[in-house]
């Protein structure tokens, strides 16, 4: 339950069977503890009214009582119930939305009144059943749930503390990068084959269930797997190697394999809806490699504007779901020869595909190369608080780790 101004906020009533017992099951680990608000979801406090049919009730019978209620004390229903605290004007509240409507959005992956601000008026006209009119009222509804107003940098800072980061699983690593890949941020890591962008994205599946400092408590991981190289059994030697039990470490690892860049775009919709249902509970969206699928589905500069502005909207999409559900996000990409760089006299002809598209929307940019052996150097290549340097790793049984002298 969250308070907005004078308003209680609850979570959103649902009338399918199947997806309150969904809901009501706990999920399994060993890391972390159980959703404390794992309660029922048709059991809404403050329904209870003095002209109501069934006050005193926890429950009203049927969908029909519970909209007749909805309306008569202007409920909203855009995401959230709203339980209305004495004295509110009627005036002020936001306009009643019906259920069916609040389903379609969920479908589109936008799932909380913030979802809602994040999202275009065209792209809410997009989806099947909203008109222009009907939007408007969902969008004026939720401006007055979660006013659009700026906030001075103390309360931004007050608000970054819930920022948490994910260990590499290396102490040199950690401390180039502050600590560890940080939540409500996209970072990125770029290299050649056999840098060990695979390797890193295996190793965060694991240490992202892990309790750390600043009280992270440690979550449940989703992999989009691009390029069909996501291995359960490489899991098993890093969970070995942090003393932690491998079955509960894969179960909470939820595997989707994308074939193509617009089944990797809809698979986006089905990360949003998941963090929304167990909220709190996911602390990681690897994307394993994200350019990957691009480079099949576009071919020739002639679809380089459309790639990129496909892209562009991903990139957007994942922005937004890190924001709105504090989660880290990961991705890997592709490295491709640059033929101009020889005439520039370029140390490096190879740079990291995907433009200035990606190169703005992601928050750090990791450059990794090979060293001896199995070491690897890592390089602040692009971040807006971490200054340039390196740090060498090494990829052993155990996932990522510190280089031996």
């Amino acid at each position: 339950m969250k308070a907005i101004g004078d308003q209680v906020v609850e979570e959103e009533v649902s009338f399918q069977d199947d997806e309150v017992q969904r809901r009501l099951k706990p999920p399994n680990s060993q890391f972390f503890g159980r959703r404390p608000d794992a309660l029922p979801s048709l059991r809404v406090h403050g329904l209870a009214h003095a002209n109501s049919s069934c006050s005193g009730s926890p429950v009203c019978e049927g969908i029909a009582n519970l909209e007749a209620m909805a309306a008569r004390m202007q409920f909203v229903l855009t995401g959230w119930i709203i339980r209305i605290e004495p004295g509110k004007s009627q005036k002020s509240l936001p306009h009643l939305e019906n259920v069916a409507d609040i389903k379609k959005m969920k479908t589109a992956g936008i799932c909380t009144v913030k979802g809602i601000q994040m999202t275009t008026r065209k792209a809410l006209c997009n989806i099947k059943g909203l008109s222009e009119a009907k939007v408007d009222k969902i969008k004026e509804a939720a401006n007055k749930l979660i006013e659009p107003g700026f906030l001075t940098a103390f309360e931004y800072s007050e608000k970054r503390k819930t920022v948490f980061h994910i260990t590499t699983g290396s102490q040199e690593f950690d401390k180039l990068l502050g600590g560890g890949i940080e939540s409500m941020a996209i970072t990125e890591a770029f290299g050649e084959f056999r840098t060990g962008k695979t390797q890193m994205s295996h190793t965060f599946c694991v240490t992202a269930q892990l309790p750390g400092p600043s009280g992270y408590s440690g979550g449940k991981v989703i992999f989009i797997d691009t390029e069909n190289t996501f291995r359960p059994d490489r899991l098993r030697g890093i969970a070995e190697r942090f003393n932690v039990d491998p079955d509960a470490v894969l179960d909470n690892v939820l595997y989707a394999r994308a074939y193509t860049s617009e089944h990797q775009m809809e698979l986006l919709d089905y990360v949003a809806a998941k963090f929304h249902e167990e909220g709190g509970i996911f602390k990681l969206l690897i994307i394993d490699s994200i350019m990957a699928l691009f480079r099949v589905d576009f071919s020739g500069r002639g679809e380089l504007a459309d790639r990129q502005q496909k892209l562009a909207q991903m990139l957007s999409r994942l922005q937004k779901i890190s924001e709105e559900y504090n989660v880290a996000i990961f991705v890997s990409n592709q490295m491709t020869a640059d033929p101009g760089a020889t005439m520039s006299f370029q140390a490096d002809p190879k740079k990291p595909i995907g433009g200035h598209i990606l190169a703005h929307a992601s928050t750090t940019r990791i450059s990794l190369r090979k060293g001896r052996g199995e070491l690897r150097i890592a390089k602040i290549y692009d971040s807006p608080d971490l200054p340039e340097n390196e740090a060498t790793f090494a990829i052993t049984a155990g996932g990522i780790n510190d280089a031996k002298e």
